[in-house]
C-alpha cells in the first residue's frame, strides 16, 4: 500500500501525462471544444459553446465511442449551430432513445429550459450547481448527489491552464471546482485510500476534492485527469519493473 506523499507525487506525475490535448480527440470536451475554436473567427459564440457542454455532459456516460457518436447526433440535428436551434425552438421531441436511456423528449426539454434561460440571461457561468440541476436539467433538487455531469462541464469552462479544458468562465475559481464523481473514479479513491465512503454522493466529491487540494491548492480538479488514468498507470509502471 503505497503511503500519502507517494499517493501524491504519483497524482501529481500522472496528471501532467495525462493533461494532453492529444488524449482527448474523442472524448465529450471535444464538442464544446470545437464551438470555442470557432470564437475567433466569430463563427461561434460562448453560448454555443456552453449549450455544446450542456448536451455533452449530460450524454456522457458508458463506452466512450458511443457517448462521441450521440453526441456527434445532437450536434447534427441542431445544424452544428446550438444557439440557433435552441433559440428557434422548433426541437426534436419524442421518445427514441438519443443515448441508452435518454430519449429525444428529454433533450428537448433540456433545449426549452435553455432557451427560458437565455430568454433572459446571457451566460450560464451564473448558475450553481444545484440550479443547473433544476432549471437547466430540469432535474428534481438534492442535495445528496454529486452531480457529476454538472461539476465535469464546470471543469471544463473553468480550468483555465489552457491545455485541455476551455477556461471561458472567468468569475468562477479553479480552486472551488469540485471533482467530476463517476464510479470509476470513485473506485480509485476507495483503491487508494483517499476515501472510505462507499456512496457517490457530494460528501464523497468533496472528501476526494479535498485530498487533491493537497495536490494542487490552486486547482484541485487538474487530479481529476490522474485518478481517471491511475488503474492503468499503475499497470504500466508494474509491467516495466518485471
Amino acid at each position: 500500500m503505497q503511503n500519502r506523499q507517494e499517493i501524491i507525487e504519483n497524482i501529481r506525475k500522472i496528471a501532467s501525462e495525462c493533461n494532453r490535448p492529444s488524449l482527448f480527440e474523442e472524448d465529450p470536451i471535444a464538442f464544446p471544444r470545437h464551438f470555442a475554436s470557432l470564437m475567433n473567427d466569430n463563427k461561434a459564440t460562448l453560448k454555443d459553446v456552453e449549450i455544446a457542454a450542456v448536451i455533452a455532459a449530460h450524454l456522457a456516460w458508458g463506452r466512450r465511442n458511443m457517448i462521441v457518436r450521440d453526441i456527434a447526433s445532437a450536434m447534427d440535428e441542431m445544424g452544428w449551430m446550438p444557439y440557433r436551434y435552441v433559440m428557434e425552438g422548433k426541437y426534436r421531441n419524442g421518445p427514441e432513445s438519443l443515448h441508452r436511456t435518454v430519449r429525444w423528449s428529454e433533450f428537448a426539454m433540456i433545449c426549452s429550459n435553455l432557451k427560458r434561460f437565455y430568454s433572459e440571461e446571457e451566460t450560464l457561468e451564473k448558475l450553481s450547481p444545484e440550479e443547473f440541476r433544476t432549471r437547466i436539467y430540469g432535474q428534481k433538487e438534492d442535495k445528496n448527489c454529486a452531480n457529476k455531469k454538472i461539476h465535469m462541464l464546470r471543469r471544463w469552462m473553468v480550468r483555465r491552464d489552457g491545455i485541455v479544458d476551455l477556461g471561458l468562465w472567468k468569475s468562477i475559481s479553479p480552486k472551488d471546482l469540485i471533482i467530476p464523481l463517476d464510479v470509476h473514479v470513485h473506485q480509485t479513491a476507495l483503491a487508494l485510500g483517499i476515501t472510505e465512503r462507499k456512496s457517490t454522493d457530494i460528501r464523497t466529491a468533496l472528501e476526494i476534492t479535498s485530498f487533491l487540494k493537497e495536490c494542487f491548492p490552486e486547482d484541485p480538479c487538474l487530479g481529476d485527469f490522474a485518478l481517471f488514468a491511475y488503474p492503468v498507470a499503475e499497470q504500466m509502471k508494474n509491467r516495466k519493473k518485471k
